[in-house]
C-alpha cells in the first residue's frame, strides 16, 4: 500500500527525516514508535503529501505523490489534534466535510457518528466537546468515507480506558474488512495490542523492528 524510498527532508538547514526507506502492506495495522520530535507526524505529513520530502518518493497505492498526484486517494487521516469549527454541532462539521466530495450523504454519516459512540442528534458544540469526543468524532471523519488507508496520528489521546478499548476494536473491525491502518502512539500497550509491524524512528531515522512484544 505505502512504499517509501530513501526519503529525506530538510527544512531550515535541519534535518527531519534522514534516507528512510520501508513499505507497509495492504491489509495490516503498521504502528509507528518514537518519542516526540524523533520524526513520526512529519512522516505521515509526507506520505499524505502535505509536505515535499528533500529526496526521495513516496508510492501509494502504486501512484508517486507529487508526481502522479498530489495527495492519495482513498484516505482518511488524523493528524496531530483533529480540527473542527467548535460552534458547530458534531454532525454539522461531518455534514459540511462530506459536501466537499459528495461521497455519502446524511444516512452514513449518521450511522458512522453511532458507530463511534457520539450521538449524531447531540446538539452541543464540537467547542465543549471533550478531547476523548473530538478523538471519536475525527475517527468518525476518517471511516466515514470509508476509505482504503488510514493515517492516525496518537488516536487515543484523551479516551478514557473504555474509550480505548472502543478505538482498539474499531481499528480491529476496519483491518478485518481489508483496510490498511498506519498508527503511530506512545502506547506500547496499544501497539502490541494492534500492530501487525512495528516501526521505532529516532531523531529522523527508522529502524524496523520484527517481533515487538510488550
Amino acid at each position: 500500500m505505502i512504499a517509501i524510498n530513501n526519503l529525506s527532508l530538510t527544512l531550515k538547514k535541519t534535518t527531519i527525516l534522514r534516507e528512510i526507506s520501508v513499505c507497509f502492506e495492504r491489509s495490516k495495522i503498521h504502528g509507528l514508535i518514537g518519542r516526540n520530535g524523533s520524526g513520526k507526524t512529519m512522516l505521515m505529513k509526507c506520505i499524505c503529501g502535505f509536505v515535499r520530502p528533500t529526496s526521495g518518493t513516496v508510492t501509494v497505492a502504486g501512484k508517486q505523490i507529487g508526481k502522479d498526484c498530489d495527495f492519495p486517494e482513498s484516505v482518511g487521516l488524523i493528524i496531530e489534534t483533529p480540527g473542527f469549527i467548535p460552534y458547530y454541532s458534531g454532525y454539522k462539521n461531518l455534514k459540511m466535510l462530506a459536501d466537499l466530495n459528495r461521497k455519502i450523504g446524511r444516512e452514513e454519516i449518521r450511522k458512522t457518528m453511532q458507530q463511534v459512540g457520539i450521538d449524531p442528534d447531540l446538539k452541543r458544540h464540537v467547542g465543549k466537546y471533550s478531547l476523548g469526543m473530538r478523538q471519536r468524532l475525527g475517527l468518525a471523519q476518517v471511516i466515514m468515507e470509508n476509505p482504503n488507508l488510514l493515517i492516525l496520528d496518537e488516536p487515543m489521546n484523551g479516551l478514557d480506558k473504555d474509550g480505548v478499548a472502543d478505538m482498539r476494536k474499531y481499528l480491529l473491525d476496519l483491518k478485518a474488512q481489508g483496510k490498511t491502518i498506519l498508527i503511530a502512539s506512545h502506547s506500547a500497550e496499544d501497539i502490541a495490542v494492534l500492530c501487525d509491524t512495528v516501526s521505532e524512528m529516532d531523531k529522523g531515522v527508522l529502524t524496523k523492528i520484527s517481533g515487538f512484544e510488550l
